[in-house]
Parts: structure tokens; sequence; C-alpha cells
């Protein structure tokens, strides 16, 4: 039977049989995002592109760069966007790299937002991560909350 183990703010869960160690993140971030020129693949449409620069704090120490593409009008509560950032730090402790997919939608003001972990893309003590982050914006504020797994052996 897999036991659940905590402390201070750190949540796993380790499996008997070697599996998968399973764990909860979560912190605070700052976001900066710029327009960038529009490249050929998105000259002439209503495409924005904009450059992503973050940094993450709390159980996640870490910074990341990536691009993001969005169309719609926010304006009016309807919109989407995709995004890639790479993030490199630490995690819990475990010193590595990974990519986040952004999938999110606005329709009457209401946001869906999927963020996932890209599968292959960890390195170092982070290699085999997967997950899904949730990210929450309060009062202008950005945090976030992350469900991750590594590998036993990672541990």
């Amino acid at each position: 039977m897999p036991t659940l183990v905590k402390a201070q703010n750190l949540h796993f869960q380790t499996s008997e049989k070697g599996g998968p160690i399973s764990m909860h993140a979560e912190g605070t971030f700052d976001v900066k995002n710029a327009p960038l020129t529009a490249d050929e693949a998105l000259a002439g449409t209503a495409i924005g592109r904009y450059g992503l620069d973050k940094q993450f704090h709390g159980d996640l120490e870490a910074a990341s760069k990536g691009e993001m593409l969005g169309a719609g009008n926010p304006a009016t509560g309807t919109a989407g966007y995709v995004a890639i950032e790479q993030v490199t730090g630490t995690l819990h402790g475990r010193a590595g790299s990974f990519a986040l997919q952004h999938f999110g939608t606005m329709v009457d003001n209401k946001f869906e937002l999927v963020v996932k972990v890209v599968p292959g893309s960890g390195t170092d003590a982070l290699s085999g991560i997967s997950g899904t982050m949730i990210i929450k914006i309060v009062s202008g504020k950005h945090s976030y909350q992350f469900d991750y797994e590594l590998p036993a052996a990672t541990k």
C-alpha cells in the first residue's frame, strides 16, 4: 500500500513496488511578457506573438523563458493562447529543467487553462518528470499548484 508523507511544504506519495513518486508543489511567480515581431509564418494574421520571462518562487525555485501565440479579443472576454516555456532551477531541491506546454481559452471572461509537462523534456534530477500545473491569478498576483511524478530512482 502506498505511503503518504508530509514534511514542511513537501507532499509526496511513494509506491512500495518502486513505481513513480507523486508530489505536489506550490508557490508564486512573477511574469513578464513582451510582444515579439511577427515572423514569416504569422505575417498578415491576427495572431500575436509574445516572449515569456518568469521567475518561480516556493517549492519550485526556477526561471523560465518561452514563447506564446495568442488570438481573439481579450477586451471582449474571448481569446485563446498556446505557449511553451523552458523551466530551469530546483523543484523540491532537485536541480534540472523541463518544458511546460500551455493551452488556454477564454469565453465570456471565463478561463480554461491546461498546463502540462512536455513528455521527455526533463533533465538531470528532473529526468522523467510528468505532471500538470494549475495557474491562478488573483488581484494581479500569480500563483501555481503543480502535481507531478518522478521515477522512483530519481528520489
